[in-house]
């Protein structure tokens, strides 16, 4: 089938289908997704070129109707982690000639970016992303940086501030292309 710009849409009330009239602006697969109450996002990713973008699209919840991000990702890359607070997304990480450490912030407000001081502790890609209502969480992944490839590190950003911390019991075991998702009630 080849790489295709395809959007599906699935209604939580009865698990229907629905694949929308407009799909990515480019076609592209491993991207990243965060959302807002308002709307949904696919960051980056790999194109039919083999070839990571910096592309943003924004998919409005009211209508599914899709913007294309002004300001992209910070890199061209592919395999980062999404996550996001009520105000902000943030993608991390990825790969893009080389495994990356960087964290982008995408303001919910006015899709503004804005790259983060501190970056993943390890440069990664192939990480999951989650988040609960005080920090975004990134995940495992592949380090070419590290003579143990595979990770298990798990790195936590809080939203008041932004900064960095990396938890001391990380995954259970190293894991690479993993996904995360999370249940802010508990």
């Amino acid at each position: 089938m080849g790489v295709v710009n395809t959007v599906d849409r699935l209604l939580f009330s009865d698990d229907s289908r629905t694949t929308l009239g407009t799909g990515l602006s480019v076609s592209r697969y491993s991207t990243a997704g965060f959302a807002s109450s308002v709307a949904g996002y696919f960051a980056g990713g790999n194109n039919a070129s083999y070839a990571g973008t910096t592309t943003v699209d924004r998919y409005l919840f009211a209508d599914d109707s899709r913007t294309t991000l002004g300001t992209g990702i910070s890199t061209a890359l592919d395999r980062a982690g999404g996550a996001a607070s009520s105000v902000a997304g943030y993608v991390a990480g990825g790969y893009g000639g080389g495994d990356h450490g960087t964290v982008d912030r995408f303001l919910f407000a006015d899709d503004s970016r804005t790259t983060l001081g501190t970056g993943l502790s390890v440069t990664r890609r192939g990480l999951a992303g989650m988040a609960s209502t005080a920090a975004a969480y990134f995940g495992g992944g592949y380090s070419g940086a590290d003579p143990e490839g595979i990770q298990s590190t798990v790195d936590r950003f809080l939203f008041a501030d932004d900064t960095r911390t990396t938890l001391g019991t990380g995954l259970s075991v190293t894991k690479r292309n993993l996904t995360g998702f999370a249940n802010l009630g508990a």
